[in-house]
């Protein structure tokens, strides 16, 4: 197995084996954003099992741009930082890395959620979250940056060894990226030489630079590829990556898509009648209103469902490798240990990020050592996917099937 649990470092960067678990939304906070006891514990029993490194389910930097989950976590105000303390400091004692990943829902979340209007780089609407947004004025722009850096800052205060910011999956920072979500005319617009618009990413990483040092790891993570049109070609990935290059940060995560497709962001089976009772969308007691959300979500959804293969990222991870020496960490599909060792030692990827397999069995890196080609228990049924827009704790619901029943729904 050499190659997996050699320590790599690069600038500052510093990581025991080359394995990350990468962010899944947790569930474990208050209704504030507060971590709770459950929270630690979950970062606690990974770190105790010798991951390379963590980096946390996303952090939402203001009220406004909160996600649509009752229970995520939010680094909005200095008053959390004491409780994210206990946190790092827990997962430190076991010598392992946190990073925490930040960011800001944009269009993707609901009014109920936010407890205001929808914000967004643009008007144009998710065919999935369906709330029209308003048009982030320039201004409004400018101080969202404030809020990445000043979430950064309270997050290097409360001991995280960095900080990702999701620049993928349809979020804020994604929208200004494609042109399929920006049609701004202003600075914020996009570049007609490249074809992305990356001012606001640009001047996002510039922001925390200047509030954190440039000593304070700033890792990005982004979408190789995306199901809405018009299409997020290779030329613009390329041009992704080429501009990343020049800022330059710690660590470029590669993962696919919006949440206006969710499933093919992870892939595997589709539960469709726990979408129809869990999901805040799709989900009624309504019979009538069932029926109708059944066929909308396999009229337009279900169709455009990409299967799970192994490794499904890799070809982007392995394409970025030739366009910058940032390390690159290929998130997707990865499930024993001879995909890791092969995806590493060909040189396709520095790094290899695992969420749902970290789920199933926190002990998963444990069980590589002993069997270097230990395949992973996780089956990707997408229960615990799909149970993150419940009201339950995030879990593996097929090795604990306690009851999961339903939540309230309005019908």
């Amino acid at each position: 197995m050499e190659g997996i649990f050699s320590p790599y470092h690069h600038g500052n960067l510093h990581l025991r084996n080359r394995i990350i678990k990468s962010a899944v939304y947790e569930g474990r906070c208050d209704r504030n954003g507060f971590p709770s006891e459950s929270y630690l514990d979950f970062y606690k029993t990974l770190a105790m099992n010798d991951l390379g490194g963590i980096i946390t389910g996303f952090a939402y930097i203001s009220k406004v741009g909160r996600a649509m989950h009752p229970f995520q976590a939010g680094i909005d105000h200095p008053e959390k930082i004491k409780y994210y303390r206990n946190v790092t400091d827990a997962v430190h004692y076991h010598h392992c890395p946190i990073y925490l990943q930040i960011a800001h829902a944009g269009r993707q979340t609901l009014r109920r959620a936010t407890g205001a209007a929808l914000k967004g780089c643009s008007s144009k609407r998710s065919i999935y979250f369906r709330e029209k947004p308003e048009i982030l004025r320039t201004e409004e722009v400018c101080r969202i940056i404030t809020e990445f850096s000043d979430a950064a800052f309270y997050a290097r205060e409360a001991g995280f060894d960095g900080i990702q910011l999701h620049a993928a999956h349809g979020y804020l920072i994604h929208q200004f990226l494609l042109s399929a979500t920006n049609d701004r005319k202003d600075e914020f617009g996009i570049d007609e030489n490249t074809g992305i618009g990356s001012a606001f990413l640009e001047k996002v990483i510039a922001a925390v630079r200047e509030k954190c040092g440039k000593n304070f790891p700033v890792l990005v993570k982004i979408s190789g590829a995306v199901d809405i049109k018009p299409e997020f070609s290779t030329r613009h990935f390329e041009e992704l990556i080429r501009f990343l290059d020049r800022m330059p940060v710690e660590a470029i995560e590669i993962s696919y898509g919006t949440m206006d497709h969710a499933l093919n962001i992870f892939r595997g089976d589709v539960p469709e009648s726990l979408i129809l009772s869990q999901n805040p969308i799709f989900g009624t007691g309504n019979p009538v209103k069932r029926a109708v959300s059944k066929a909308i979500m396999q009229q337009y959804f279900i169709k455009k469902l990409k299967p799970f293969t192994p490794v499904y990222n890799l070809a982007f991870a392995a394409t970025a490798k030739k366009l910058t020496g940032i390390p690159i960490i290929s998130v997707g599909g990865f499930r024993n240990g001879s995909e890791i060792r092969d995806a590493i030692s060909s040189g396709k990827t520095d790094l290899a990020g695992l969420a749902r397999p970290f789920i199933c069995e926190p002990d998963f890196i444990n069980k590589l050592k002993i069997n270097g080609s230990y395949e992973s228990q996780c089956t990707n049924c997408n229960i615990c996917s799909v149970m993150c827009d419940s009201l339950h704790q995030t879990r593996c619901f097929k090795t604990k099937p306690e009851d999961y029943g339903t939540h309230q729904q309005n019908s």
